[in-house]
């Protein structure tokens, strides 16, 4: 289904490359956690309820599970195809995926951190989300589409490639290695510099007095003084700053 017909280019650059879906799933991502994350930074401040099922809270993430596992099973089961429902659905599960990432920190942590620190993991995992929606709506691969040659030589660069993604999360990169599995330019530099000093490689491989955990401390010090301040003032912009109604004041 054509939906931006009129709009010069959309044809030929979205709809007949059967790009629709995740142009929809995108957009319907980003506008509902828009929406959620601009009404709870309003509602902390007013002091806004919010929604209780049997005089329990229940958190937005469970919307959102039930829309992005019904719109998935229902893809998966009966519409192989294309059409209107099939963009319904798209549209389903971007707005699911954007009520679960929204709390993404809660799960991890087991905890209502939405406002603390912690819960900086959730604006982590929204902005890798919408990063990855724009990949899948550039049909990107890992690799790029590299399909020619020797099975065992596509094999085995797979495996050198899934090696050093690997060994770049390892190092505490995760950023790096989860874009690198499309741009492994980015794989290859973060597992050859050196490991986060709080990362699993460093304390496996970097022992308290040795020159690399010094290096690695010394290196990510300069790195937090640097660029931590600019990325928390964007995470603030993209999420609203941390801390409770009363400690916001």
């Amino acid at each position: 289904m054509n939906l931006l017909r009129f709009v010069p280019g959309y044809e030929s650059a979205i709809y007949e490359t059967g790009r629709e879906p995740a142009l929809v799933m995108l957009a319907a991502f980003a506008i509902t956690y828009a929406l959620t994350r601009g009404y709870t930074r309003i509602a902390r401040v007013r002091g806004w309820g919010s929604t209780h099922v049997g005089g329990v809270h229940m958190h937005h993430l469970v919307v959102g599970l039930v829309l992005a596992f019904v719109a998935g099973a229902v893809q998966f089961a009966y519409l192989p195809g294309e059409g209107f429902l099939q963009l319904l659905l798209a549209a389903a599960f971007g707005t699911g995926a954007a009520l679960v990432l929204d709390e993404f920190a809660l799960v991890f942590h087991l905890n209502d951190v939405y406002w603390e620190d912690e819960g900086r993991k959730s604006v982590d995992a929204v902005v890798l989300g919408l990063a990855f929606g724009a990949i899948f709506l550039l049909h990107a691969a890992p690799l790029g589409q590299a399909t020619d040659g020797p099975r065992w030589l596509l094999t085995a660069v797979l495996l050198v490639h899934l090696t050093v993604v690997v060994a770049c999360a390892l190092k505490g990169k995760l950023f790096l290695a989860l874009f690198g599995m499309f741009v492994p330019l980015l794989a290859w530099i973060g597992a050859i510099r050196l490991a986060e000093p709080g990362s699993i490689w460093a304390r496996r491989r970097y022992p308290a007095e040795s020159t690399k955990r010094r290096r690695s401390e010394e290196r990510y010090a300069r790195y937090g003084a640097r660029w931590r301040p600019r990325k928390e003032r964007l995470w603030d912009l993209i999420g609203g700053s941390t801390g409770r109604p009363g400690e916001s004041a």
